[in-house]
């Protein structure tokens, strides 16, 4: 009975950060998890994965290395409070070193570090649709930005490493489909991609593909060189050796470009 018990107590609250931080109820009704530096407490306590953090730790996590006068009674309320949001459903303790959140894990990562690891099993097996339906299926959970809107040192940094994450997924979506014969479809999704991340090689490089691949390779060409003059104006650099080998392979009219494309 005593694990029977345990099951259901993991099941009762959904967390979920890849967006706003939300909790969720059996229900499916959102939880009220307070103001945002609560939430902020809640989304730190999570990324721990059952471990303890120190009181040190977990202030400089959400207010870095000048937090306010009173940041011990902050912490002590937050953590009041989120035990009153959440209820018994997860156990938030002090552990002699410092706080540890138990019961509870970040589903929706979880569920999307799932999806990307089959992904990658389709991938290697030659199995493209597969991996690219399946990197959809994890790209449809985002709601938005890692942790959005709260403002906290440690949150920022997991926010830009899972921006780099989400693009990295996002390429390696459209490389298989473009790799399946769906070129067209995906030169506008590519453009957006490149515009919203500029100095980025590999967008431009499967852009390049695409226009290629349907016949537009004056476009192909065109893209290069933008990509040229950006970087050259941002960075002072030339492309890659990748990108460079492909603008000479499309010069050349390279017929094996129609056949496929790197998928990393």
């Amino acid at each position: 009975m005593g694990e029977g018990a345990h099951v259901k107590a993991e099941r009762v609250l959904r967390f979920e950060m890849l967006g706003p931080v939300r909790v969720l109820g059996a229900d499916g009704q959102e939880v009220p998890l307070g103001p945002p530096q609560q939430r902020a407490v809640l989304a730190v306590l999570l990324l721990q994965e059952g471990r303890s953090i120190s009181y040190d730790a977990l202030v400089d996590a959400v207010w870095g290395s000048q937090p306010p006068r009173h940041v011990r009674n902050l912490v002590q309320k937050y953590v009041s409070g989120l035990r009153r949001c959440l209820g018994d459903a997860v156990d938030l303790t002090w552990t002699g070193g410092g706080y540890r959140l138990a019961g509870a894990g970040i589903d929706d990562l979880g569920e999307r570090r799932s999806l990307v690891d089959r992904a990658i099993a389709a991938r290697d097996a030659g199995d493209l649709p597969a991996a690219a339906e399946l990197v959809g299926r994890a790209e449809e959970l985002w709601r938005g930005d890692f942790a959005e809107g709260l403002r906290a040192p440690y949150l920022e940094a997991e926010r830009q490493r899972w921006a780099e994450k989400r693009v990295t997924v996002q390429e390696e979506r459209l490389a298989g489909e473009i790799a399946h014969g769906r070129s067209f479809e995906q030169v506008h999704e590519l453009i957006r991609l490149i515009a919203a991340h500029p100095l980025r090689e590999r967008p431009v490089e499967l852009l390049m593909h695409a226009l290629y691949r349907t016949g537009r390779s004056s476009e192909a060409l065109a893209a290069y060189e933008a990509t040229r003059h950006r970087l050259a104006e941002a960075l002072g650099a030339d492309p890659g050796p990748t990108l460079r080998a492909l603008h000479a392979r499309i010069l050349r009219q390279d017929e094996d470009l129609l056949a496929g494309i790197g998928v990393r």
